[in-house]
């Protein structure tokens, strides 16, 4: 935890709540953060990593890392961040919910219990966090939410059904709710990042697939991200290729049908 001193002298820097940093675009997230100068509240399952991650910005930024070690697919993960952080003592002024997985196959062959953990991590918890974060900055009128969805957001994805279907609903209740804060100093940005070199592919399969064939770094997708954030931007779409930015475009004017074999060419495994 931290110490009293220090959050003394720390006052006037922005802390971020990172989820998922242990690696992919929540590390490179907290690395940017760190960059400037602010603190962190970083989460994930492995402890381990997120200690190391503290070590190092610690000591490279003079900043304060906060580490909750928290599996983020419990029914309570939320609620329990929430008030381990308030017991902290922690003001958030930056909510960064970017924890979320995926998984390749046809819906009747896959585990119903890792989908509905899908389910959970990717939807439940981050309108969770953000629930209870969001009264707070009301008290203060100010903060900056950003959630990470996805390009998969935009159309229906056959072998990752439920994935898609999360993140549609991520980027919908994203923008719905940006509206809603509209006339206050709070604002909600969506990121949509197209495929990008972190363990998901590997995790999740796509990897083997032809959407994953040229994928983008972390660190650029974090950076438009974050950026998008501190703008205050609605939505974010970040490391698409040539083609993948004119078949997104396409996506509204072509037949369903059409789109669905195109997603699904996309995704079987080579």
């Amino acid at each position: 935890m931290f110490k009293l001193i220090e959050l003394k002298n720390s006052q006037m820097k922005h802390t971020a709540l990172i989820t998922g940093a242990s690696s992919g675009i929540g590390k490179e997230f907290s690395k940017i953060h760190a960059e400037k100068g602010g603190n962190l509240i970083v989460i994930a399952r492995s402890e381990d990593k997120l200690n190391e991650l503290k070590k190092e910005l610690e000591a490279k930024y003079k900043i304060n890392v906060f580490v909750i070690s928290k599996d983020l697919t419990k029914p309570n993960a939320a609620k329990e961040i929430y008030e381990e952080v308030q017991n902290a003592g922690l003001k958030v002024d930056y909510l960064i919910n970017n924890a979320g997985f995926g998984g390749l196959g046809k819906f009747h062959e896959r585990e119903l219990e890792h989908d509905l953990q899908m389910i959970n991590l990717n939807i439940k918890v981050l309108t969770a966090l953000t629930h209870y974060f969001l009264q707070d900055f009301l008290k203060n009128n100010e903060g900056k939410i950003l959630n990470v969805s996805s390009t998969a957001s935009l159309m229906p994805g056959p072998l990752q059904a439920v994935y898609f279907a999360t993140k549609a609903y991520v980027t919908s209740f994203s923008n719905a709710i940006a509206e809603e804060l509209c006339d206050t100093n709070i604002t909600v940005t969506n990121l949509m990042p197209g495929a990008t070199e972190t363990e998901f592919g590997k995790i999740s399969g796509m990897d083997k697939t032809d959407m994953f064939k040229k994928p983008v770094s972390a660190r650029s997708v974090a950076e438009d991200g974050y950026n998008g954030m501190l703008n205050g931007k609605l939505d974010v779409i970040s490391g698409l290729t040539f083609s993948q930015k004119l078949m997104t475009a396409m996506v509204p004017l072509t037949p369903k049908k059409i789109i669905l074999k195109q997603i699904r060419q996309m995704q079987e495994v080579k």
